[in-house]
Parts: C-alpha cells; structure tokens; sequence
C-alpha cells in the first residue's frame, strides 16, 4: 500500500534512484510539457478551421461563393500553419514516446538495494563444492586436451568469443539440450517451441531490448532491420503480442532451445578466455505469460524448475536476489543460479529467472479479459538453463586426474558414453 502514498513522479524518481540509473525525468518531463502545450494549440486550430468549414459550407448553401471563397483564401495560410503544428506534434510524440521506453521497470519491495552485484541476497545454496586431490584445469585446459574445443579455428573462420566444438565434446552440448528440453516439457509442463531466431525492432523492443540495449545486439543491413535475438525470451514473449488472451489458456509454458548471439559491447577484456563469454551460446529458455495475481507464485516455481537442472546434474549452486542496481531493466525481480566453477574457486551465473510483472505485456499490448474486464497479463522468464556454461561446469566439476571427464549420471541416456577420454 506504500506505494500509493506517493504522486507518480515521486515513485518513479524512487525507483530509479534505487536502480542506480542514469535515466534522467527531467528531459521527459520537458518534452511531455512542450507536447501538452503544443497539443492545446493544434486542438485549438482544428475546432477553429472545423469552424471555417463549417461556415464555407453553409455559405456555398445559400450562394454566397464569394464569400466562402475569401474564407477559405484567409483560411490557406492558417491551414499550412496548423499542418506544420502537426508535423512537429507528431515529432514530439515520437520523442515523448522513446524517452519512455528507457524508463526501466518498478522494483519489487523484495528487492535488496545496493550498488551491484555486492549487494545481491543469497537465499539457497545447494551440493558441497568437490574437493580435489589434484591440480584442478579449467575448462579449456580440459577440453583442448580431451580435443574436444577448438578455439583457434573457429576464431580464424570468425573472430574471438567464437568456438567450435568437435566429438563428445559436441555431442555433450546437444545431450545437455535435450536432457534439458525433455525435462522441462515432461515434468514441468511446458510447450516446445522453435521460433525465429531473427525477429523485428518491435519484437525486440516488446521484450525491452530496445531502444536501450542495441549496441548489444547484432543485426542484419535489411531496411528495415531485423535482429539476431540474445535469448529465446524475445520471441516466446512476443507470441501473443497485440492480442487478447482468453483467460482458460492462461497460465502459458513455452520453452525453447535456440542460439543465441550478444555483441557483448562494453565487456571488453571479462572472461576472454575459454567459453564464458560468447558471441554465439546455447540456451534452452523458460517463459510463462500469466493472471497478474499469480506471477508471484509462477516465479518460485520457475525458480524451481531451473534448479531441477542442476540438481539433476549435481552441480553445486547458489541461489541469490539482485540487488537494485544489478536487476536489469525489463524485471521486477530476479533470481540468479550461480553454478560453482573450481577453476576460479567461485559461483558464476548460470541462469537468470525473473518477473517481469507487467512491464512487457504493456509494450507488448498483451492481455487478458477476465470477470468482465480486460487487464495486462504478467510475463516471466529464465534460463532453463544456459547450455555452454552447464557445459563449463561439467567438465570442471567433474574431471579426474588423468585429464578424461565423468558424464553424470542422468545425461548418460542422452550422450551414449559415461565419460570422455582423450582419443
């Protein structure tokens, strides 16, 4: 109820000072104050010339054409004015339009306010970490010794955040996806998909993409152009944009697997080495479209499914919050899985699940109609989970000193082998 005590501007101010965000309401707020007074002007001029119309008409009606002739010649220059109001209205509009959608979502009051990634919460850690009795390799070390990586010649037919995969190695990434996909369509309920891995600006800028994250993105020189998508999130969410959902279908389950491809702008010289960081990675995805009065409950259990992957696996986690400026902008709360890698003797994000209430349904135009009136629908989603990195931490996790790998045991059925020896 605390948040209605608040005048809007007041509570946006709040939210973004929490976010730590550069996004300023005063250039908005100028521009919205210079539409508004603009708008009076060409309301205003066109009652004024509906008026002269008018007056045109019933002057032709009664034979005076001479006289609705002065009207309209009096009436030309005043016309070119308002077309011009117009123009600049609608130029406004659009720039009103775009400061908006840099405006990041509202914060749960769940979320813990900090900085960055320092103040994120941890609330679950599951599995003991592997103690070693051997000098431990990172993944690259095992897998070019294993050959099952190769990173030089990928980035000779590329460039570098690309890697190419060969024998088990690759046959491990497709096991995970289908170990993966199975589980989640199986035992969680979800629908598999395989949608476009090109989709257009609006798309991108339903899911929040766009406009404030495109130096991230690739795509392609068409007019207009269409996107490389970062995650599958962008077309599952978007299936049902600009429609009404009936209410019987809800709540939604999509996942799907798809490459995915992020220009990493700005991250130059993190995680160079080895497979963390990629142009182009693997990633089966989960997203739900649900009642906002369930989106609650629909992200602990989406959580969970995430977690079943690890488990399953073996692989020791951490579960933590975001904090409020490390939460990304479409989301109204998030969780992280964070995957133990020895190599680096810490928990890296493997997977990122979160509520984006109602921030993409309302880009996305996407609602429901129930008990008689029609509402915006919350969306959800998460990585179920990031194949290249579960990758990562199979082999790490589970390498012996002698350089081969032990596959664990519930991927067995899905690689054909239990382990990966040097051949």
């Amino acid at each position: 109820m605390e948040r209605f005590t608040q005048s809007i501007n007041e509570l946006v101010e709040e939210n973004l000072r929490k976010r730590r965000s550069k996004v300023s309401l005063d250039k908005l707020k100028s521009l919205e104050s210079e539409r508004l007074k603009l708008l009076k002007e060409v309301e205003n001029d066109r009652a004024k010339k509906n008026e002269s119309s008018k007056k045109v008409g019933e002057l032709m009606k009664s034979g005076k054409k001479e006289d609705a002739q002065k009207i309209k010649e009096e009436m030309k220059l005043f016309v070119e004015s308002l077309n011009k109001k117009e123009e600049k209205l609608s130029e406004l509009e659009e720039r009103v339009n775009n400061e908006i959608l840099y405006l990041p979502n509202m914060l749960s009051n769940e979320v813990p306010e900090g900085d960055d990634e320092k103040s994120n919460k941890e609330i679950i850690r599951w599995g003991e970490p592997r103690k070693f009795d051997f000098e431990v390799k990172d993944h690259v070390d095992i897998a070019v010794g294993l050959n099952i990586l190769d990173i030089e010649r990928a980035v000779r037919m590329s460039r570098t955040r690309f890697s190419l995969m060969k024998g088990k190695g690759a046959a491990l990434e497709r096991a995970l996806i289908n170990f993966m996909l199975k589980k989640h369509t199986t035992e969680h309920g979800y629908t598999e998909y395989i949608p476009p891995i090109l989709v257009n600006s609006k798309a991108m800028t339903g899911t929040g993409n766009l406009p404030k994250f495109e130096e991230d993105l690739f795509k392609t020189t068409d007019d207009p152009a269409l996107y490389l998508i970062p995650t599958a999130e962008v077309p599952l969410t978007n299936i049902y944009r600009e429609e009404i959902i009936p209410e019987s279908m809800l709540p939604i389950y999509a996942t799907a697997y798809t490459p995915c491809f992020r220009s990493e702008a700005g991250s130059y010289g993190r995680d160079m080495r080895g497979l963390i960081r990629q142009h182009q990675f693997d990633k089966v995805e989960l997203v739900k479209v649900c009642a906002p009065d369930t989106s609650k409950i629909e992200h602990e259990k989406m959580l969970k499914d995430a977690e079943s992957i690890l488990q399953a696996l073996e692989l020791p986690y951490r579960v933590v919050v975001l904090s409020s400026g490390d939460i990304g902008n479409a989301s109204y709360k998030t969780f992280d899985l964070e995957v133990w890698l020895p190599s680096q003797n810490t928990y890296r994000e493997i997977s990122s699940v979160s509520n984006c209430w109602d921030y993409q349904a309302r880009r996305m135009q996407m609602r429901v109609k129930r008990g008689g009136k029609t509402e915006l629908v919350h969306t959800l989603n998460g990585s179920g989970i990031a194949v290249g990195r579960t990758w990562i931490a199979i082999l790490e996790n589970y390498q012996q000193s002698d350089g081969s790998v032990i596959i664990p045991e519930a991927l067995r059925e899905f690689t054909g082998f239990d382990k990966i020896e040097k051949e």
